[in-house]
């Protein structure tokens, strides 16, 4: 979707921000930039849109060389937000939504329309903030306003430039949260700028590393990015818990899972000790014949008479096939658990989760003669 080729930009008094730089952002991805200050990563975004000139190198966007485009008009088809939100002060909030499709000469009602089934989408209820100022919002809701804004005309790209970086770290968490289910319902194509290898690491399908003038250290998926550096450069940027980062964008999957002993609600205690006795774990899990999960039950618990219902626990917290296992890692930190139970998408019981089980899928992940970086 985005072909950079050789682009490079060199400033009159012969500094070098970007060297010659090759990349390709695929049709419906995120590609997140990130490396340290004065890498180059905000040029680059500057340049596909041409706030920048290029002065060596190519950019090209659905097979059309940008160069060979009205600056203005390309601007208009592309989706820019950056850091500040960047807000018309004196315009209200609807207006400001309806920026570019006002310069495409969209009539009222449309633009209305669109406007507000934007600022719904991005969680502002447009009979409550369309009329607003962007003074009287908060920093993350001005954010908001400013991904609708860049997404009025329903452009097939958008460049972001550490657009969360300028909130708080509550409001970035839900920024991000919001954004990630927004890129899954439209799935544009997104260029994002961040120093954040967190961010990069939450939000991206891949990852480019750039070291200073614009130099690709490696491209990959953060999982890779985080597992298997490919250079010194990419290590040390990344940093040492790597491993840790990892959590984040491991999913649980149904091998990673252990299968202790189960009983079901209905068993007779004495039947439900006989069962634990047998099992390596001094507990079973509690079970019915559909696979809906009921709760644990002990070898202490399973005296006298009655039914494993009479005694057994409930779980405080579960997980879903597909959850990274920083959820499940963090669940089993919180409640002190050696073990977590985890379901399907039907909620229905699949397994559990302990720290070795954790340990070992981050193993399996990696490739074959690097599990010693975990």
């Amino acid at each position: 979707m985005i072909r950079l080729d050789g682009v490079g930009k060199t400033y009159g008094d012969g500094t070098t921000a970007v060297e010659a730089l090759t990349l390709d952002v695929r049709r419906g991805e995120l590609l997140a930039l990130v490396g340290p200050s004065g890498c180059g990563k905000s040029t680059i975004l500057r340049m596909v849109n041409r706030l920048i000139e290029p002065t060596s190198g190519r950019i090209v966007i659905d097979g059309e060389d940008v160069t060979d485009v009205d600056p203005v008009q390309l601007r208009r088809g592309i989706g820019y937000v950056i850091q500040a939100s960047g807000l018309f002060p004196h315009q209200k909030v609807r207006q400001n939504v309806m920026t570019v499709p006002t310069l495409l000469g969209w009539d009222a009602a449309r633009r209305r329309a669109r406007a507000d089934e934007l600022l719904d989408l991005v969680g502002l209820d447009p009979a409550t903030f369309g009329e607003r100022y962007p003074h009287e919002l908060s920093g993350g809701q001005q954010q908001r306003v400013g991904v609708a804004r860049a997404l009025a005309a329903d452009p097939p790209v958008l460049l972001m430039d550490e657009p969360f970086g300028a909130v708080d770290p509550i409001a970035r968490d839900r920024l991000q949260a919001q954004f990630r289910q927004i890129q899954a319902q439209l799935d544009k194509t997104v260029l994002f700028v961040t120093h954040d290898i967190d961010e990069a690491v939450r939000l991206a399908d891949r990852i480019a590393v750039l070291s200073v003038g614009g130099h690709l250290e490696q491209v990959a998926d953060p999982a890779t990015v985080l597992g298997v550096p490919a250079t010194d450069f990419v290590a040390d940027f990344v940093g040492s818990d790597r491993g840790l980062r990892r959590l984040a964008v491991t999913p649980i999957e149904p091998q990673d899972l252990e299968h202790p002993q189960t009983v079901t609600p209905q068993q007779p205690l004495s039947e439900a000790r006989a069962v634990i006795d047998r099992a390596p774990e001094p507990y079973a899990v509690v079970v019915d014949g559909l696979g809906e999960l009921h709760g644990w039950v002990g070898i202490r618990e399973c005296v006298g008479e009655g039914t494993v219902a009479d005694r057994m626990r409930r779980f405080e917290e579960t997980v879903d096939v597909g959850d990274s296992l920083r959820r499940a890692l963090a669940e089993i930190v919180q409640h002190d658990a050696g073990w977590l139970p985890v379901l399907d998408a039907d909620q229905r019981y699949q397994g559990v989760l302990t720290p070795n089980s954790v340990h070992a899928a981050l193993r399996r992940h990696l490739p074959d003669g690097v599990a010693d970086l975990v």
